[in-house]
This record gives C-alpha cells, sequence and structure tokens, in this order.
C-alpha cells in the first residue's frame, strides 16, 4: 500500500526504515521529546531503531497499531512519520499522531497526509471516528486538524504527561466518517 500527493508518499513503515527513523529523530529531538517521548527513546540509535520498526511492522500486520512513514517521491528523503493508533475496533474509531521534520513544516505535508490517512482509514479499515489530540499550544497541528475539518469536541484534563513535566491538558479533535 502507498498512498502519493504532490511528490510525497506514505507508506507502512518496513524493517529497512529504520536507519531513517533513527536520523529522523535524532536531527528532530528536540521536537519530539515533549509529545513523542517513547518515539524518541525507542531510536536514540540504530539498533535501537531496528528493534523499534521490527515490532512497529509487526504491529501493523496484527492490525494493533498502524504507522506510516512519509517520503519524498523522488528522493526517497524521510519527511516524518504517522500513527493511527489507539485502535478500538468495537467502537471503530482510531487516533491520529503525526511529526514531521523541521524542514518540512509549513507546507501543508502533514494536512495532506492527514487528510489521505483519514480517507484510508475510513474506506479500507471501516474506522468510523478518528481522533487528533493536540496541545492548546501546538498552533500548527491545531491548523492540521481544522484544515482536515476535525472538529474540536473538548479539553482532556490531565492527559499527556510530558518527561520532567506536570500533566498537560490536551484538546480533543474527531472527524466522522459519513456515509453518503
Amino acid at each position: 500500500m502507498q498512498l502519493n500527493f504532490d511528490s510525497h508518499k506514505i507508506e507502512p513503515i518496513k524493517l529497512e526504515d529504520a536507519w531513517n527513523v533513527c536520523n529522523f529523530v535524532i536531527s528532530n529531538e528536540n521536537r519530539l521529546k515533549r509529545f513523542f517521548p517513547l518515539t524518541l527513546k525507542e531510536n536514540l540509535t540504530p539498533e535501537l531503531s531496528k528493534i523499534f520498526t521490527e515490532k512497529k511492522v509487526k504491529e501493523f500486520h496484527k492490525k494493533e497499531e498502524f504507522l506510516f512513514t512519509i517520503k519524498e517521491q523522488n528522493t526517497n528523503q524521510f519527511v516524518g512519520l504517522i500513527y493511527l493508533k489507539k485502535l478500538d475496533w468495537v467502537k471503530k474509531e482510531g487516533e491520529l499522531a503525526y511529526c514531521v521534520g523541521y524542514p518540512f513544516e509549513g507546507k501543508g505535508i502533514t494536512t495532506n497526509t492527514v487528510k489521505l490517512l483519514s480517507d484510508y482509514a475510513f474506506e479500507n479499515l471501516n474506522l468510523k471516528t478518528l481522533q487528533i489530540i493536540v496541545h492548546k499550544d501546538n498552533i500548527a497541528s491545531i491548523k492540521v486538524a481544522e484544515n482536515c475539518n476535525f472538529t474540536w469536541i473538548k479539553t482532556l484534563k490531565n492527559e499527556h504527561t510530558p518527561p520532567g513535566e506536570s500533566a498537560l491538558d490536551m484538546e480533543l479533535y474527531e472527524l466522522y466518517h459519513e456515509i453518503e
């Protein structure tokens, strides 16, 4: 499976992505440490990234969690990661979480990725509700949610505790699959 837009592609994580994931995480450490602390911790060395990608490939095949890579089509340059996680197959819902590298922010890549993966989740995985959980200060991520027609639902009290910080309130956005 591969989804394409503009000059980018979205693909399920593969074993051969380990080195790129490690490089991405290290070069974006400051960006990831607050809201992606586990991804950061699990990818600080090439060996850790190998273990991480093996685990994520297995979870993908078991439909426990889906991790996708975002890359440039022509150069295969690694742009970012997007998770479809916290899957509840009974309620038919999941959460999207995404991060792109510094050189790629503000270019619409994340918005296009979220739109494509939302459609994929609704059409191919039969999910009915997608969520994005974001901190109120992450204006770029809020814009992504709004540009993808997610609706603000409520503030989740003490939802996320970054390393070394007190628990933070987070904003819940949802998108519903509407059958026409």
